[in-house]
């Protein structure tokens, strides 16, 4: 394999973990209303017999700043995700309305918020360990590839130095998204 391959697969690993890390901080509750806050909930669907992502159970949609409107495709599945929702201890109420659910997002409290940014810095943390996982097979590939004579010791050290060059990169875009995440949940 060639190093330019290399550290191409090694930047779309990274992005990917990058792009991970966004999916996850959607999730965090910041006091506005998101549908990425309840989507991922998975649902024990009892008429289908099988365990399902709210997502794909329903249209989430945000009619209000602080709240969430859930509509089921099959009317008979909103008792589940009543249930769900309460289970998966979101600290929401739902409110059943017959055909939809209605989600009341409270505001956060001091604790709550604090709660919230240790959860942020662990995200951001397990992120930057995948990173540094990425880098260590960069480094590993850059040996390879000097052991079977690809690569000599000098192109060996500037490969090394693109490799950490690239992770310096996403490391830093991590630590920005990971502040501005900050300061969204606690702003009040």
């Amino acid at each position: 394999m060639e190093p330019q391959e290399v550290l191409e697969e090694l930047e779309m690993s990274m992005e990917q973990a990058a792009e991970y890390m966004g999916s996850e901080f959607a999730s965090v509750r910041t006091g506005k209303a998101s549908p990425a806050l309840v989507d991922g909930v998975v649902v024990e669907v009892k008429a289908y017999g099988s365990k399902m992502k709210l997502r794909e159970l329903a249209v989430i949609t945000t009619p209000e700043p602080r709240q969430i409107l859930i509509q089921p495709y099959d009317a008979s599945t909103i008792n589940d995700i009543d249930r769900a929702i309460r289970e998966a201890q979101l600290g929401f109420n739902p409110v059943n309305e017959g055909k939809t659910l209605r989600l009341p997002i409270p505001e956060l409290t001091e604790e709550r918020r604090q709660q919230m940014v240790k959860r942020v810095r662990t995200i951001s943390e397990d992120t930057k360990v995948r990173i540094r996982g990425c880098r260590k097979e960069g480094m590993d590939s850059g040996k390879k590839m000097k052991n079977d004579n690809v690569l000599t010791e000098d192109s060996l050290r500037d490969f090394e130095a693109s490799v950490q060059e690239l992770t310096d990169k996403f490391v830093k875009q991590i630590d920005e998204e990971t502040a501005a995440k900050e300061k969204e949940v606690m702003t009040v």
